[in-house]
C-alpha cells in the first residue's frame, strides 16, 4: 500500500476524492499549510501528492524519494520546480479548466462589486455612516481579458449578458469566437474600461501589469486578477490609485498570500483584497477533489491526461 499525500484545505477523510483512492489500495494522509522542513517531511514516504499552492522547491522534492506523481488541484502550477521535478523523474500533472464556471462567476462578482463601491458602502455601514455614492454599470462598458483560457472563455457570455464589449489579449487568438475583439495588450489597456486578469504566470508575464501598463489605463479603471497575485506589480498599483491615474482594483490573488502585514496595498482606498475564493465553491471544489484523484491514479499508471509540460500561456 502506498501513500497519497492530500494538502487542500478542503478535502477530508471519508469524502469522495478518498473513497477513489482507497479503492485504489491508497493510504491517504492529510496536511495541510505545511512550508519547508514540515512539508519534506509530510512527502517523505509519499508516492503521490495532490497539492494546493504548497511551494515545492527543489529542495523539498529532493528530499521525497518515492514520489512519483504530483497533482496541482488547480490550473496553476508556478508554485512545482518543474525543472526539479523532471530531473527527479516525478511527473507533474494539473487540472486546466476544472473551475473555470466558478471563477468566471466570481470575475463578474468583483466587476459588479467595483463598479458599484460595495465593498465601501458595506464598511461605511459597519462603520455607522451611510454612504450614497454613486456607481458605475457595466451595460456599455469596454472589458479587456489579458489571457483567453477556460476561465476567461467563461466569462464572454457572462459579460455579454450584461452587455458589455469584450476584447482579448492573447499569444493565440481565437477564429471561433467572433464577439470577441482580439487587440494587443497595449490597445486593450487604452480602451478597456475594466480589465480581468486570466493568463498564466511564467517569467514572462511576471509583473505584466507594471507602471508602464498601469499608466496606459484610463484613469476611471477599474483592475481585476483572478489570477496570479505576481502579474501585477503591487507596488505600482497602489502608486496609481493612491495617485488617481487608476480608479481602482479588485484583487483575489496577491504575491504573497495571505497578504503580509507591510503590503503596499493595504489602506489604499480603491483597491480591495479578497482571500483567493474565485475557485472556492462547492460544485469546483468536489469537482476537483475527484478529478485529481483520477488524475493521480492515472499518472501512477503511467497514463496523465492533462501533463504539465512547456505551453502555451493562456
Amino acid at each position: 500500500m502506498s501513500t497519497i499525500l492530500v494538502t487542500t484545505d478542503y478535502s477530508h477523510p471519508g469524502d469522495e476524492a478518498a473513497a477513489i483512492l482507497t479503492a485504489a489500495g491508497h493510504e491517504v494522509r492529510y496536511r495541510t499549510g505545511a512550508r519547508g522542513d514540515e512539508l519534506a517531511a509530510a512527502l517523505g514516504d509519499a508516492t503521490g501528492a495532490i497539492v494546493a499552492h504548497d511551494p515545492l522547491t527543489a529542495d523539498v522534492l529532493g528530499r521525497a524519494p518515492l514520489l512519483r506523481v504530483i497533482v496541482r488541484s488547480g490550473v496553476g502550477y508556478d508554485s512545482v520546480d518543474l525543472d526539479a521535478a523532471g530531473r527527479l523523474g516525478i511527473r507533474v500533472s494539473n487540472l486546466p479548466g476544472i473551475n473555470s464556471n466558478a471563477v468566471a462567476e466570481y470575475t463578474m462578482g468583483l466587476l459588479l462589486a467595483a463598479a458599484r463601491g460595495l465593498a465601501e458602502s458595506a464598511g461605511g455601514v459597519r462603520a455607522g455612516s451611510w454612504p450614497r455614492q454613486g456607481g458605475r454599470e457595466l451595460r456599455g462598458a469596454t472589458l479587456g481579458l489579458v489571457g483567453h483560457g477556460p476561465a476567461a472563455r467563461a466569462v464572454v457570455p457572462l459579460a455579454q449578458a450584461f452587455g458589455m464589449r469584450i476584447l482579448c489579449a492573447t499569444g493565440h487568438p481565437d477564429g471561433g469566437a467572433p464577439d470577441v475583439e482580439f487587440v494587443e495588450l497595449p490597445k486593450l489597456l487604452r480602451e478597456a474600461d475594466f480589465v480581468s486578469l486570466h493568463t498564466a504566470l511564467t517569467p514572462r508575464t511576471r509583473h505584466l501589469v507594471d507602471a508602464a501598463a498601469l499608466a496606459l489605463l484610463k484613469p476611471t479603471a477599474i483592475l481585476v486578477n483572478t489570477a496570479r497575485g505576481a502579474l501585477v506589480d503591487e507596488k505600482a498599483l497602489a502608486e496609481a490609485v493612491t495617485a488617481a491615474t487608476l480608479a481602482g482594483a479588485a484583487l483575489d490573488v496577491t504575491e504573497a498570500e495571505p497578504l503580509p502585514p507591510d503590503s503596499p496595498l493595504r489602506g489604499v482606498r480603491g483597491i480591495t483584497v479578497y482571500s483567493h475564493l474565485a475557485g472556492q465553491t462547492a460544485e469546483a471544489r468536489r469537482a476537483t477533489a475527484v478529478a485529481a484523484a483520477h488524475e493521480l491514479l492515472a499518472s501512477l499508471r503511467g497514463e496523465p491526461r492533462t501533463p504539465v509540460a512547456p505551453r502555451r500561456d493562456q
